[in-house]
């Protein structure tokens, strides 16, 4: 669960988990706003659903989960830890709304407790749960629509509920050797070669808990969450459990260096901030790797086609006559074609995509200056 991209210091399963949601559930706020929806098909939420996730398991069984229950749940979690790029801040918003334009219930687990125990922001609590607060206030103000989102505070809703979660927990715990625990570090940034304090070996086995607890339909997070995931998945074969929750990972957006497989909040280059300047935005971009013709690795046209694509729905190219002209393209496909025949130049997508970032961090400021 930690903090998706990045690293840096700065109830048990009802046994059917397609049954209706009970009149005391806390969405039931939301069923008015919802009412004013208009009603997609059971494809048209699949697709909804499906364009979120680079992987999904398992595909057969998120569209009977749709079949069997209006409101799915789904889940994700993350640890407040320091500044929010633009993966965590725009990413998470698009792939939020996503779900619950398709019906979902999305329950955003702010794990501050998993933060303390994976000694973030020095292990204080009170700066860490700052941080998550600081968080939410920029989903709300960028456009994360909040009617069928619920923020839970790990540490609230397990001293809330301690008789269901400590019980789940010691279960993972021992159906679980070691080893297995150890392969899962990388939820955490870490390694297996790391030297791990036992609190950070304990880490696993709760947010493996997390998904039973909040009884999650669907477990939507980063695909470095994935190891965890399956856990769970096991777990459900392990203790007969009739459902497993499907996981859908998505794409982990890479750092705007060369060889940068993901951002990082302890180099300020290889990520765009949420709180970043407009300077500062061109120079970054500026700077980025973008080579030529070659469209596999290159951060540039990830940007592109991650967050200003679903977005704005195109992306516009300004250039004077000579280089080509000014020219929108309305799909990735044709970008790609146009930049792998170098009829798209690095010098054309980058003012271009400084722009677009720009436009959407400027929401944000607005919103700030209110």
């Amino acid at each position: 669960m930690a903090d998706e991209e990045t690293q840096n210091n700065s109830p048990l399963l009802t046994e059917d988990r397609h049954a209706e949601p009970s009149s005391e559930n806390p969405t039931q706020q939301a069923s008015n706003l919802a009412e004013t929806r208009p009603e997609l098909s059971l494809e048209e939420k699949f697709q909804l659903i499906r364009s979120v996730g680079e992987e999904c398991i398992q595909e057969g069984e998120l569209r009977t989960l749709l079949e069997k229950k209006k409101d799915p749940v789904c889940y994700d979690g993350f640890e407040p830890s320091g500044r929010m790029h633009i993966a965590q801040g725009v990413m998470k918003t698009l792939n939020v709304n996503k779900l619950t334009d398709s019906g979902c219930i999305v329950k955003l687990w702010i794990a501050d407790w998993f933060a303390q125990l994976n000694n973030k922001m020095g292990g204080d609590l009170k700066k860490i749960q700052t941080v998550g607060r600081y968080m939410i206030e920029i989903w709300k103000a960028v456009g994360m629509k909040l009617d069928r989102v619920q923020f839970l505070w790990s540490s609230e809703e397990i001293n809330a509920r301690a008789h269901e979660y400590w019980p789940l927990v010691m279960e993972v715990a021992r159906h679980n050797k070691l080893p297995r625990i150890l392969r899962c570090c990388q939820i955490m940034g870490r390694s297996e070669q790391d030297e791990l304090t036992a609190a950070q070996i304990f880490y696993p086995c709760m947010q493996c808990a997390d998904i039973f607890f909040l009884k999650a339909d669907i477990c939507q997070l980063g695909m470095d969450q994935r190891k965890v995931n399956m856990l769970a998945r096991e777990f459900c074969d392990d203790t007969k459990r009739k459902f497993k929750p499907i996981i859908l990972s998505h794409h982990m957006l890479s750092g705007l260096q060369q060889g940068q497989e993901k951002m990082s909040k302890s180099d300020p280059t290889s990520a765009i901030f949420m709180e970043d300047e407009e300077a500062e935005v061109n120079l970054k971009i500026k700077k980025a790797f973008c080579p030529p013709k070659i469209v596999e690795g290159n951060p540039c046209l990830e940007y592109i086609k991650y967050i200003s694509f679903p977005w704005f729905g195109k992306f516009e190219v300004l250039r004077n006559e000579k280089n080509g002209g000014n020219k929108s393209y309305s799909t990735m496909e044709d970008l790609v074609t146009d930049y792998e025949a170098e009829a798209l130049h690095p010098a054309d997508v980058k003012p271009a995509l400084s722009k677009s970032l720009n436009r959407i961090l400027q929401k944000l400021k607005n919103c700030s200056r209110k």
